[in-house]
């Protein structure tokens, strides 16, 4: 599931303040907004926590009592957008995007979320454009995000080389962005650079990021790499940690390169 960014969007607005000299412009605060504003905002922010505990239904009720208080609200639309998608009802969730990035079109949130639903639904390519205009907003607080989605969607191009570039970038942007390094660690192993590949994996497990994924990828960098202490000592973790997993049925029967 997408984490969800919400940034309101009067947030952004510009004001003019009474009596202020050269009547000056300034950003809105939350205390400029109407009484029905602060009605969609309660909602949309009860609409997003049942969304996370994935009462969609209910969820969808919310957006609807949001937006009977405020038909403007971007993120609103958005966030409907991502229950549909969850939902399966593709041509509801893009009606919907569509018409949230309408309203705010320099919101770097609504594109990226865009972007990735694009690649989910078969317009890969599209998706691109998406993600690169996301990631030229100066506002945008997760570059690092928007950069893994568009490698993941480069990877479904067939086109390593970009992926791997925005792999990079994302980790470069965020070293504590363990999608990215795992991305990494597996463009390497498969390209049979296992050292480079072992380096990735490494932060990943500095970090106590012990996932079967992440573990059984480690298994089997130090497998060919020749390092059996290392090898047994992760086969350890991985059944320690989750011996009812596929990996460690697939490490069970030395699997290697299934």
């Amino acid at each position: 599931m997408l984490g969800i960014l919400v940034v309101f969007s009067l947030a952004g607005c510009v004001t003019t303040g009474p009596g202020v000299p050269g009547s000056q412009a300034e950003l809105a605060t939350p205390s400029d907004r109407t009484d029905s504003q602060r009605r969609a905002q309660i909602r949309l922010e009860l609409a997003i926590n049942y969304y996370e505990q994935r009462q969609l239904p209910v969820a969808l009720d919310e957006i609807k009592q949001a937006l009977q208080s405020d038909p403007n609200l971007s993120d609103a639309y958005s966030v409907r957008a991502l229950i549909y998608m969850d939902m399966g009802e593709t041509k509801l969730a893009d009606d919907n995007f569509q018409y949230a990035i309408k309203l705010a079109p320099n919101n770097p949130d609504l594109t990226n979320n865009y972007g990735w639903f694009l690649c989910q639904n078969g317009r890969v390519a599209e998706s691109i454009t998406y993600f690169e205009t996301t990631l030229k907003s100066r506002s945008y607080q997760y570059p690092s995000k928007a950069l893994n989605n568009a490698g993941l969607c480069s990877l479904k191009l067939n086109n390593d080389a970009a992926a791997e570039r925005y792999f990079k970038q994302a980790f470069q942007f965020d070293p504590a962005n363990a999608s990215a390094a795992l991305n990494l660690a597996k463009l390497h192993y498969g390209r049979r650079e296992y050292e480079r590949a072992q380096f990735y994996t490494g932060r990943l497990l500095k970090a106590d990021i012990f996932s079967p994924e992440v573990l059984w990828l480690s298994i089997r960098i130090e497998h060919k790499l020749g390092d059996r202490t290392a090898e047994n000592s992760l086969g350890t973790q991985l059944r320690r940690r989750y011996p009812a997993s596929t990996e460690f049925a697939t490490y069970q029967r030395g699997a290697f390169d299934e």
